[in-house]
Formats: C-alpha cells, sequence, structure tokens
C-alpha cells in the first residue's frame, strides 16, 4: 500500500453556531473535499447538523473577494483593483487624517463572532491600545452581550459556569428562549440521547412560539412575550416560600439575597398573578415550580430568546437569582448555561471585544485593570472609557460623530435593528472599509475599500465554543488570489500607522500573546480572573498546531480543563462572593398599538445561516425553507385579510418588508414571526432587519430583536411565477422574488403586478433569450392566463418558467431533477408541457431531510407502503432523520398525519 497516496484529513471546527463542533476535511479526486463530524471532538462526537455537514459545498471561489478593491466615486457599482499597499495606504492616511482632525473617537471597528480569537486579540489591541479609542464592537452585541451583563453582575467575571456534560448528567433541563432542536442541534441531540437513555429526566422549553424543541418537552410553556422576569422571580418567591434554599451557601458566598428576594415578592409571589401575567395556565406553571424544587441537578439554558430583549440582562439575572438560592452551580448537572450563537463569540469575549470591555476578562472602567493591559502591551494611548456600541456606533456614524469605520466579517445592512438607518449612516460616513470573503453583500455597496479575508477552511486560528472549549480552527485550502488572514491586515495596517507592538507572524503569535496575557498579575487580589490560559503559554508552535480541544481555566502545568467552575463557592468580585440582582419585572419598551397591533419576532431556521452569505451558496440547504415567510396564526391572517401562501406586506414604525403568509401552527394570536436570513442579494424585499425595534436593553446595550409591532397587509399582484435557470437574471422589472441556489442552476420564485399581453415575448426578455431561432417548447392559456415554456440547448434544459394567476404551479423537485439530466427524453419534454412529470414517483415533494435530500412526498409513501409506525422505522426505511436529527420533529407530525389519513381511508 503506497502512504503517500492516502489522502490526510486536517482536524478543524464548524464555522457555524457556538456548539464548536470538530471537523474532518479530507480530500477528494475531484479536488472537493469531504466534510464529516470529528469523532474525537468532545462537542459532538462525530455527529454534524445540515449546516455543518454541507461545509463542502461552500467553499468555491463562485463570488468571492479576491483581491483589494477601491470604489472610485461614492454610489458608484464601480470597483477598481489596486495593491494591498495602495488599499492599505489609502485606508491609514484617511483614518489617520481623521485622528488628527477630530480625534481617536472619531474612528471605529464593528467585528464579528466569525472571527478568529487571533483576528478579535490585535483588533482589541490596535484600537483600545494603541488608537486610543473602546469604539470596537461586534455582532456578538446583537446576541450574547445580555448574557455577558449577567454573568458579570452575578459572578463578577463573564463565566458560563458549566460543560455540555452537565446537560447529560442534569435530571431537569430547562430551555428558555431556545429553538435548540434548530438553531444548535447537535447540543440538542446530546439532551435527546441522554432523554432516551433516562426517560425520567425533565425537559421544560419556555417558549412563546411551539417550536421543533417542544416535540421533545415534557412541559411547554408559551409565555407572553417579554414576561421571563414574572416568571423566574415567581419562582425564586415559591423557591423561598417552599423552603428550597440553602441558606449556607447564601450566607457564606453571595450578597443581595433579601433585596432581590424583597422585589420578587412585591409582584410575583402569588402563582395565579404570575401565571396571568405569563398567560399560562396555574396547573401548567405550578408544574414547572416544583419540578425545579424538586430535582437539584438542574440546567437552565438560554438563549436568544432571553437576551434579544430591552430586559435582556435582567432576565439572564432572574435566572441566575433561581440557581444561587439553592447553591446549584459549580456542581454536576446544575447551573445557568448562556447557549452562544455564534462559533466564535465565547473568544471575543476572552478578548474584550465589546466596547464596555477590556481583554483577558478585565474590566475597561478598573483604573487597575487598564493599568495591567496597558503595561502588558506597552501601549502608548489606553482607553478609559466605554466604546459605542452597536446600535449606537451607527446612530453616531449617522450623525458624523463617526466619520470611519471599519467592518469585518459582518454584514450590518442586514443584520442590526432598524436596518435602514444603518444604510443611512454608511451611505454618510466619510471613510468604510469592509473586510470580507464575498464581494457583493448589502453591507459591501457602501464601501469605499473592500479588502479580501482568508474564510473558513482557510485561516488558522482558534474559536471558543459555548462551554469554553477552545478549539483548533485549521486550514486546508491554499489563500486564494490574494486573500490574507484578518489578524495579519490589522498587524499591517497598525504598522502603517507607526505603532510597535504588531510584529506578529503567525498565528501562535497572537495566541501566545493572548495566553501570555490571561495569566497576566492573574494571583494578585485585586485581579483575581478565572480566565487563566497559563497552561497554553509558551507551548510552541508545533504544540499549538497539534493542540487538541481544551476548557479553561487552564492552569500552569494543567493539561486538561476545569469542566465546570465555581465549586469552591470563590467568584470573581473583590469579596469573592455572588451577587443576587434584584430584578424589577417591566414591559418591553414598545408594546402594539392601533396602527401597529401585532409583535414581530424574530430568529433562525434550521438550515440557514445569518445573512447566508455562506449558507445561501449550498443548493443542500435550500430546500428545507427556501423563501422567507410571515408565520401567523390562521385566525389573525383572518381577522387582517391576508392569506396562507400569498404574499404580504409587514410595516413597522421604522421599515417595511414582503413574504409569504404561513400557518406553521406553532404561533399564539397577536404574534408574528420572521427569520433573519434573507437581504437584498437574495431577495427583492426581505430584510427583517428594517423594520426591527431599535430599543436596546439599558444595561447590555442588545437590542429587542423579539418584540417589534407591526401591522400586516396584502401585497397584491396579478401573476406568480418561477424560473429555473444556468444563467443570472436581470430581476428590475420584477416586483418581488426570491433567488435560491440550486445545483447547477438558480431558482426565482417571483410574483408581479403588471398585466402581461404577450407571454413569449415578456418570458424570452425575462430569460435574456434573443435567438429567434431557440430551441423554444411553450403553452399558453389566455383565458386562464397560464403559461409555461422551456429553452432548451443541445437537447439539455437550459432555463424554464412556469407563470399563473393562482399559487398552483407545479413541483420544483422534479423540474429541478431536469437539470441534471445530459438530454431530455420526448417524455420529459412532453412533462414539461403540460407542468406534471410523466414517471410516477419522480416527485419527492418538499424537501424534510436535507441531510439525505428526502422529501415529504417519499416519506409519506413509505409509511403508507410499509406500514410505519415510529420515527426510527421511518428512518430505518428511507434514511431521514438518521443524521443529525434536525427533521425528528417534522418526521413525527407527518408520521401522525398520514396515519391518521390512513385511518380515516379504512372503512368503517
Amino acid at each position: 500500500m503506497n502512504l503517500s497516496s492516502v489522502p490526510l484529513s486536517v482536524q478543524t471546527t464548524c464555522a457555524y453556531c457556538g456548539v464548536g463542533c470538530g471537523v474532518k476535511a479530507t480530500p477528494k479526486a475531484d479536488g472537493g473535499f469531504e466534510i464529516a463530524g470529528d469523532t474525537a471532538h468532545p462537542a459532538n462526537a462525530g455527529r454534524l447538523c445540515v449546516k455543518g455537514s454541507a461545509l463542502g459545498d461552500t467553499i468555491s471561489l463562485e463570488g468571492r473577494l479576491l483581491y483589494p478593491m477601491v470604489r472610485p466615486q461614492r454610489g458608484s457599482d464601480e470597483l477598481r483593483r489596486v495593491s494591498w499597499d495602495d488599499a492599505l495606504g489609502q485606508v491609514a492616511d484617511k483614518w489617520q487624517a481623521i485622528i488628527d482632525e477630530h480625534g481617536p473617537d472619531a474612528v471605529a471597528l464593528y467585528v464579528s463572532g466569525q472571527l478568529l480569537t487571533e483576528d478579535y486579540y490585535v483588533a482589541n489591541k490596535l484600537m483600545k491600545g494603541y488608537v486610543g479609542s473602546a469604539n470596537i464592537d461586534t455582532n456578538s452585541r446583537l446576541c450574547m452581550s445580555s448574557a455577558v451583563a449577567g454573568y458579570k453582575r452575578a459572578f463578577g467575571e463573564d463565566v458560563v459556569p458549566s460543560s455540555y456534560e452537565d446537560l447529560e448528567l442534569a435530571d431537569m433541563i430547562v430551555l428558555v428562549g431556545s429553538n435548540a432542536a434548530w438553531c444548535h442541534p447537535i447540543l440538542f441531540q446530546r439532551i435527546a440521547k441522554a432523554k432516551e437513555k433516562r426517560p425520567d429526566m425533565k425537559l421544560v422549553v419556555i417558549d412563546p412560539r411551539r417550536t421543533a424543541t417542544c416535540e421533545l418537552a415534557d412541559l411547554h410553556l408559551p409565555v407572553k412575550p417579554g414576561t421571563d422576569v414574572w416568571l423566574f422571580n415567581g419562582l425564586l418567591s415559591y423557591l423561598n416560600q417552599i423552603g428550597a434554599v440553602d441558606p449556607a451557601f447564601i450566607a457564606e458566598h453571595t450578597n443581595g439575597f433579601d433585596a432581590a428576594l424583597a422585589q420578587a415578592d412585591a409582584e410575583c409571589g402569588d402563582i395565579a398573578k404570575v401565571a396571568k401575567t405569563c398567560r399560562v395556565s396555574v396547573e401548567a406553571l405550578t408544574e414547572f415550580y416544583e419540578a425545579f424544587a424538586a430535582n437539584a441537578k438542574v440546567i437552565t439554558g438560554y438563549s436568544m430568546g432571553v437576551n434579544q430583549s430591552s430586559a435582556g440582562t435582567d432576565k439572564a439575572n432572574a435566572i441566575i437569582n433561581c440557581h444561587l438560592i439553592g447553591g446549584r452551580i459549580g456542581k454536576e448537572g446544575m447551573g445557568p448555561f448562556s447557549i452562544t450563537g455564534q462559533p466564535n463569540a465565547m473568544g471575543g469575549r476572552e478578548v474584550g471585544g465589546l466596547a464596555n470591555m477590556l481583554a483577558a476578562h478585565m474590566d475597561l472602567e478598573n483604573a487597575e485593570h487598564r493599568n495591567a493591559v496597558r503595561t502588558f502591551w506597552d501601549s502608548p494611548r489606553m482607553a478609559d472609557k466605554g466604546g459605542l456600541k452597536a446600535v449606537d456606533l451607527f446612530r453616531a456614524i449617522e450623525e458624523g460623530k463617526v466619520k470611519a469605520v471599519w467592518v469585518m466579517a459582518t454584514n450590518p445592512v442586514v443584520s442590526l435593528p432598524d436596518a435602514d438607518q444603518v444604510r443611512r449612516a454608511l451611505a454618510k460616513c466619510e471613510l468604510v472599509v469592509s473586510s470580507d470573503i464575498i464581494e457583493r453583500t448589502d453591507t459591501n455597496a457602501f464601501a469605499d475599500v473592500l479588502l479580501p479575508a482568508l474564510g473558513w477552511g482557510e485561516k488558522d486560528g482558534t474559536v471558543t465554543n459555548s462551554e469554553r472549549r477552545i478549539s483548533r480552527q485549521r486550514a486546508f485550502l491554499p489563500a486564494p488570489g490574494e486573500a490574507r488572514a484578518d489578524w495579519l491586515i490589522i498587524s499591517q495596517f497598525a504598522q502603517r500607522l507607526g505603532y510597535t507592538g504588531f510584529e506578529f507572524s503567525s498565528a501562535y503569535d497572537v495566541f501566545d500573546e493572548h495566553a501570555r496575557l490571561s495569566a497576566w498579575r492573574n494571583d494578585e487580589a485585586d485581579l483575581p480572573r478565572k480566565f487563566n490560559l497559563a497552561g497554553l503559554a509558551g507551548q510552541g508552535t508545533q504544540a499549538y498546531d497539534a493542540m487538541a480541544p481544551v476548557q479553561w481555566p487552564l492552569l500552569a502545568g494543567e493539561r486538561e480543563g476545569a469542566k465546570r467552575i465555581f465549586a469552591d463557592g470563590l467568584f470573581s468580585h473583590p469579596d469573592r462572593k455572588a451577587r443576587f440582582i434584584p430584578t424589577a419585572p417591566r414591559l418591553p419598551a414598545n408594546l402594539p398599538e392601533e396602527d401597529f397591533p401585532l409583535t414581530l419576532n424574530t430568529g433562525r431556521v434550521r438550515d440557514q445561516w445569518h445573512t447566508m452569505t455562506r449558507t445561501g451558496r449550498s443548493a443542500k440547504l435550500a430546500d428545507h425553507i427556501p423563501e422567507s415567510f410571515i408565520d401567523m396564526h390562521p385566525q389573525d391572517a383572518l381577522i387582517y385579510g391576508v392569506r396562507e401562501g400569498e404574499l404580504a406586506r409587514l410595516t413597522s414604525k421604522w421599515g417595511a418588508m414582503v413574504a409569504r403568509v404561513q400557518h406553521g401552527g406553532g404561533i399564539a394570536r397577536g404574534s408574528v414571526f420572521v427569520p433573519i436570513h434573507w437581504n437584498n442579494q437574495t431577495s427583492s424585499d426581505a430584510r427583517v432587519g428594517a423594520l426591527v425595534n431599535p430599543v436596546v436593553d439599558p444595561v447590555s446595550g442588545e437590542p429587542e430583536f423579539k418584540h417589534t409591532p407591526v401591522r400586516i397587509e396584502q401585497f397584491r399582484v396579478n401573476w406568480h411565477a418561477f424560473v429555473l435557470s444556468r444563467t443570472e437574471l436581470d430581476l428590475e422589472s420584477v416586483a418581488h422574488w426570491t433567488r435560491i441556489q440550486g445545483k447547477a442552476f438558480a431558482r426565482y420564485e417571483m410574483a408581479g403586478r403588471q398585466n402581461i399581453d404577450d407571454f413569449t415575448a415578456w418570458a424570452r426578455e425575462l430569460l435574456g433569450v434573443t435567438d429567434p431561432d431557440a430551441d423554444w417548447l411553450e403553452y399558453a392559456d389566455k383565458s386562464e392566463r397560464m403559461y409555461r415554456a422551456v429553452h432548451v440547448v443541445n437537447d439539455r434544459i437550459e432555463q424554464c418558467v412556469f407563470l399563473s394567476p393562482r399559487l398552483d404551479l407545479p413541483a420544483r423537485g422534479w423540474l429541478a431533477g431536469l437539470f441534471a439530466e445530459e438530454q431530455l427524453s420526448d417524455l420529459d419534454r412532453a412533462g414539461l408541457l403540460i407542468g406534471r412529470p410523466m414517471k410516477k414517483g419522480v416527485d419527492a415533494g418538499p424537501t424534510v431531510c436535507s441531510c439525505f435530500g428526502v422529501g415529504r412526498n417519499t416519506i409519506c409513501s413509505a409509511i403508507r407502503d410499509k406500514d410505519l409506525k415510529t420515527v426510527p422505522e421511518v428512518t430505518a426505511c428511507v434514511k431521514a432523520g438518521g443524521n443529525c436529527g434536525s427533521c425528528v420533529p417534522e418526521l413525527k407530525k407527518i408520521l401522525i398525519e398520514t396515519r391518521a389519513e390512513i385511518s380515516a381511508e379504512m372503512p368503517a
């Protein structure tokens, strides 16, 4: 056997959520890479969700930003390629001129949880220690800053006390504002497996929506949006009333208990009153309270439903209070567990990525901490006050107070609340720089200078997941074009500004400095921090390259980090005690009113990520939910005159968007849900960020993504259509459209308002077919205003368009399959003209299992034909649900519905 011919796998870490799954990338003969879960990684033990499994589909260079580009004229689409020397020179000259004239607070960085820790570290060192301004904030402000603030208030430091193992050891898990089945699938599967082994383990889900996560729950509390503090203050009061407290722990290891309890008792001491406020039954609330009290080993996992609120920090502290009262922290199977959103939100927190933080978990407002970091960095100009948080930063840009902004690895024109304000701000800003891997994004349209960064698979460094586990992200692809690592771009920029201290030659150099800073003066009485990487300092390049996943803190001489923290009862406040924080319940900042009677909630869908610049490139991920949607209760739809499947406009005080109405069955009356992913590159008008309430939490600065007053109305159109095309289309004349990536083609769902008199002329213009002798198949029914056309090149389908005044258009899956055919058969041509497949079983239906590409029709047929009665039987038959498991809740629903149909068909 020739060992040199054996492909070498590279162990790296997934690019998506904060679970931090290990990935193995193995080269294939065709030049691509096989992506699989790393069985040696503690976070996932070889499992990957569908997004992680599809990472290999997203590494092509199509659409990549490969060279430094400048925009010769503001507002122009023209970009001119320049050298790195010219690009960095232009940015440095303008940046320095602005500082000289207006001071260091006139410039800012806006960075991202997509950056590696090494990138994050250098960016924060530059701004806070050399520019002398804390105007560096991150998109983690939008998802995790309330959790950070809650931990800091309670513990004195931003520390997640638990590990994933505790989820498997707990007797009760409470998931609050977390659709883990879709947003953290591998973590959810660990919970599901644990519950399968120990059926007595109790799972409670607290969420206004009935999500896929609820399908596993023993109890779902569909609380009224914004009432979490009432719920957990009520729990605190209840625990005290029945004596479920640890008096010794409270006395020896905490402060503030009496004040927090008095606040809870004042408004939430009566279960009936709390139940009414939270809009849940007294019986269900009592069941939750009794179960929490009865089970000492409780993990409360909370995510965006808690954090993304104008009261997010209080919600986090209300949860933490309920753990402190019983000393349920630092031990196996218990603790308040913030489930992180992004792959390196935690790593960013370690290096002070937020505008109000300092590196190595030190406080910007603390003079002793500032002095420690300044001494270590030998910095000339240390920021001495907090910088502008994300929403305030872009307001300051529009007001002209901040005149230069550098955006790294994020897309704020889509992701920030009141996103149209962000567009106005960037349009007015004197200098906009963007480091990115994609050339065309909503944000990059405003950039004066575009700098090509390395992407996943190309960059090298570390990330930290939700359980404080540091993992290596390793390169297995060459740097494309002239793309560079973010830490290197920033270092070279800093040197152009004349700063020393940025002479890093590798990612290891940066990590080693970061690790040494974490241990710097860490044993002094006024600077104790749980965050400590002393055991990783000075390890050398070879050990860094081979570094296995490890949790912090990792002290000098140790090889394994701590699974859980605070077991010794020593916290990070100066007196080493935790704090109970009084949390006064309050309603969200903006409530529904006559003009805006509904409440908008936003979040993720299963198979997409953030603004889709990566996941949107994968055909595998496009089929499950191909378009944005407005999920609402059927009775609300009836009241407001909108119909399921049809388009509607959603409007708030800040903006508007258009999407299709659906009735998912999991949303209460008075609320609507819209996903966050679609943007102006993938849809004509589905940027939900434009609507979102920009009010923020007064402590954390995190926006109110879960509670925006809106109204809904019909978006009237005369026709609906879809196109499948191997070439990109110009859609300027189309009233509404969504672009969906297919295999070797793009799919466009569209609707229009104009009357079409000449179908053929309209279709040829839309598809760009100018050759009068083109192989063109068409069918038209003018009386019904229905039309179908197919453009064939060399007996292979090139494009097709189907149009109707109604929504009764053919199945897209069948047509997508024809694009894989090298030659259309006569039967295929006939099917195209009549609008349905001529062969039986060709249409698999809408995708349910993206991992294996299994459609609803295939699953329903198997249930009927094989008399399947359980989900494992369905999985064994058609494979659906056999990988990441995130489709299992949907499989359960299909199974129940299909079995019911079979029973109804049977003779009485």
